[in-house]
């Protein structure tokens, strides 16, 4: 069953002066920006007997007229900015090159069909393609029919036990509250209404009388997008009733949880919900559907630990659970006494992290080991079946399927290996190239290898550099260092096609596993959260040392890069060592810890950070980081570009807009800082390609301008 939770000869003609550009030639030269005007009021807050102004609570509000003005005038300086960088156009044209080739989805079995998911190469959202046998492929949904505009995209898909009904997730403009349509799989007719305001949910069906979902209160009319979200609660939908009768199954007032998700067993007789007030740590519940009435039945009764049913045999319940366990174990109980301490080990807790699937009669236990994948296939009792050879070191993702299928197909992929698509054999353990990459990219001419350099606490952490065969460790090298560093959150060797335009220009890519993420089980996550957080920063810090130090690159020839929580990583490290990269690329950051936990389900990540509502000390230790609060005037600041989106619901965007606001009004030297506010977008997910390659090459561009870098692919006249 499936489990409950869940980005050259190197020399480019400036037209405009006619010099050589790059590093150790002239430089481009200097592009002033005209920041737009931006208002201060007088807002300020009480914590704890401390007043602290916020100038720019007003960007708060991203449904006010002034701030949409706002944003329409720092889209016109960024824009401004953007073109008149020479060969920002030829990366945009590369990236489309390297974007147009068929990508291709690990098929799943449904029914009577085999689907995958197909984009033709420049498609704006790839296409769930069926086919019987050995019959044609026909597409089944064309999420690029969804809005003219290709912003409208497919947002989760589940079918019934037989295959022949099923409801899928939309999204518009990127926001995470979806809409479900329910269709007749064989016609594809859509057969009731839509459901609405539906958020961070699964769907899970209960033979074909209805299915499982999630969803929390819509907020109040006007703040739709950045309101707060409390509490989640499960229902269940019975099909041909309307939404407004669905039944309440778990959450609200009774159990008032943040995050609440529920699924159907494969065998279809067990309801698993899981319920949780943070990102970590969950109860687990259970409920027998073959006995009418029968009750929802505790299974672990607190948030101390990470619980996840995987499989069901019968009465036999198997879980993953960090109990007692930091890097996780998987353990059998009967469910008639589900309770902790009737658990019994079926793979027991090793110094490598693992995740659990399971198909094909079959576990297969996925290793992290130092970040990189090792699989094992396991029987119901533990006894290790066989080690899985795969490809080389990376990462494999898949192994996973129903129960009965004997082919289960897996990805592997790491930063000079495109992801391809394998199919197992479950019983002889043979695996066999299935579709192979289309992307036009030798392997052969690069390299990337695993370090590990000591962080400021002396603590070991490894990193992936990735580079051209070739480099001269001169110091000379524009650099990418990208991180995350949360939320036990792995950050494993994956392949980009865009980040084939920094390779092959001589670029660098460098991606150190940072504590707080999962690489090394919930210890290690632990080490980079609340009043540890500094690990974190200290570790990125350390990272771009190391780089400094060993001669791949220096400070003037520095990127640094991350998104979300990495958004919040890229903003603290470059308010507390700006000398230290030339270019800042924060995205979709948490920007303003102080109030981060007032907007939409922004409360749920106290875990890993703590709030300002928690204690003094707490709220000392964030004033002390919080990207907003520590820009201080008159004080040099990289190169930096902003990105955000006006749908983006998850890490509301005012994060970045009072941020960015800060750094133009802080910042004491011509490095430019711009915001790029991207409009019907959100978080990330589900963006068209044709956004995606339009912001990818916005960032390329900036990123070799500023650290005067040589782009080998012409210029714009």
């Amino acid at each position: 069953m499936k489990r409950i939770f869940l980005f050259i000869p190197l020399i480019a003609l400036l037209s405009a002066c006619g010099k050589e550009a790059g590093n150790g030639h002239e430089h481009y030269p200097v592009m002033k920006v005209n920041y737009p005007e931006t208002k201060k009021g007088d807002v300020s807050d009480n914590y704890f007997g401390q007043e602290l102004a916020d100038p720019f609570r007003w960007l708060e509000v991203d449904t006010a007229a002034e701030v949409g003005d706002w944003v329409k005038a720092q889209n016109e300086a960024t824009f401004g900015y953007l073109e008149k960088i020479p060969f920002r156009e030829s990366i945009r044209k590369r990236l489309e090159e390297l974007l147009n080739y068929e990508r291709y989805s690990a098929p799943f079995k449904e029914g009577q069909y085999t689907y995958f998911f197909k984009n033709d190469g420049l498609q704006n959202q790839s296409v769930l393609y069926r086919q019987k046998g050995d019959g044609e492929p026909e597409a089944f949904l064309d999420p690029n029919k969804f809005s003219p505009d290709g912003t409208t995209s497919l947002a989760g898909l589940e079918f019934t036990k037989d295959g022949s009904l099923a409801a899928y997730q939309i999204s518009e403009g990127g926001s995470d509250w979806r809409k479900v349509i329910v269709i007749d799989a064989e016609t594809k007719a859509v057969i009731e209404d839509t459901l609405k305001d539906v958020k961070f949910s699964g769907l899970s069906w209960k033979g074909k009388e209805g299915f499982y979902y999630s969803s929390y209160d819509k907020p109040l009319e006007g703040s739709e997008l950045s309101g707060l979200t409390q509490y989640h609660k499960l229902y269940f939908h019975k099909l041909g009733t309307p939404q407004s009768e669905d039944a309440l199954v778990f959450g609200g007032q009774q159990t008032p949880r943040r995050y609440i998700f529920g699924s159907v067993s494969e065998d279809e007789r067990w309801l698993v919900v899981g319920a949780a007030v943070s990102t970590t740590g969950n109860e687990l519940y259970i409920k027998d559907l073959s006995v009418p009435g029968s009750p929802i039945v505790p299974v672990v009764a607190n948030f101390d630990s990470d619980n996840n049913v995987v499989h069901t045999e019968g009465d036999v319940l198997y879980i993953q659970t960090n109990l007692n366990a930091p890097n996780n174990r998987l353990v059998q109980v009967n469910a008639s006494n589900p309770g902790p301490e009737n658990w019994v080990d079926v793979i027991p807790e090793r110094k490598e992290v693992l995740n659990v699937n399971t198909g094909g009669g079959y576990f297969f236990a996925n290793y992290l080991k130092d970040a990189l994948s090792a699989v094992e296939q396991v029987g119901l009792d533990g006894k290790l079946v066989r080690a899985i050879a795969l490809p080389g070191q990376g990462s494999a993702a898949g192994l996973g399927g129903k129960w009965e299928e004997k082919t289960l197909y897996y990805t592997f992929t790491s930063y000079i290996n495109p992801g391809n698509i394998y199919a197992y054999d479950v019983e002889t353990g043979a695996s066999t190239l299935y579709k192979a990459s289309g992307v036009k990219f030798d392997p052969a001419e690069y390299e990337s290898k695993q370090v590990f350099y000591a962080s400021k606490d002396g603590t070991k952490i490894p990193m992936m550099i990735t580079y051209k065969k070739g480099l001269v460790l001169d110091g000379q090298n524009p650099t990418m260092l990208y991180g995350y560093g949360g939320f036990s959150v792995n950050l494993t060797p994956y392949f980009s096609s865009s980040n084939i335009v920094w390779l092959e220009n001589g670029g660098v890519y460098a991606v150190p596993n940072l504590r707080g993420g999962g690489e090394y089980g919930e210890e290690w996550h632990l080490a980079g959260t609340k009043m540890n957080k500094q690990n974190v920063f200290d570790d990125f810090i350390a990272a771009a040392e190391y780089l400094i130090s060993e001669g791949y690159t220096s400070s003037e020839n520095l990127a640094i890069s991350g998104g979300s929580n990495g958004g919040l990583l890229v903003g603290a490290v470059m308010a507390q060592r700006p000398g230290l990269m030339k270019v800042a690329l924060p995205a979709v950051g948490v920007m303003d810890m102080l109030r981060y936990h007032k907007f939409t389900a922004g409360a749920g990540w106290a875990y890993d950070y703590g709030t300002s509502d928690d204690s003094p000390e707490m709220f000392q230790y964030l004033l002390g980081y919080s990207p907003y609060h520590n820009l201080k005037e008159g004080t040099c600041y990289p190169a930096t570009l902003v990105t955000t989106a006006d749908h983006d619901d998850r890490v509301v965007p005012a994060h970045s807009f009072k941020f960015a606001a800060r750094l133009q009004e802080t910042q004491g030297c011509d490095n430019p800082v711009i915001i790029r506010i991207e409009t019907k977008a959100g978080h990330g997910a589900g963006k068209p390609i044709s956004m995606v390659i339009d912001e990818q090459a916005d960032k390329w561009a900036f990123t070799f301008y500023n650290l005067n870098a040589a782009v080998k692919y012409g210029f714009k006249d």
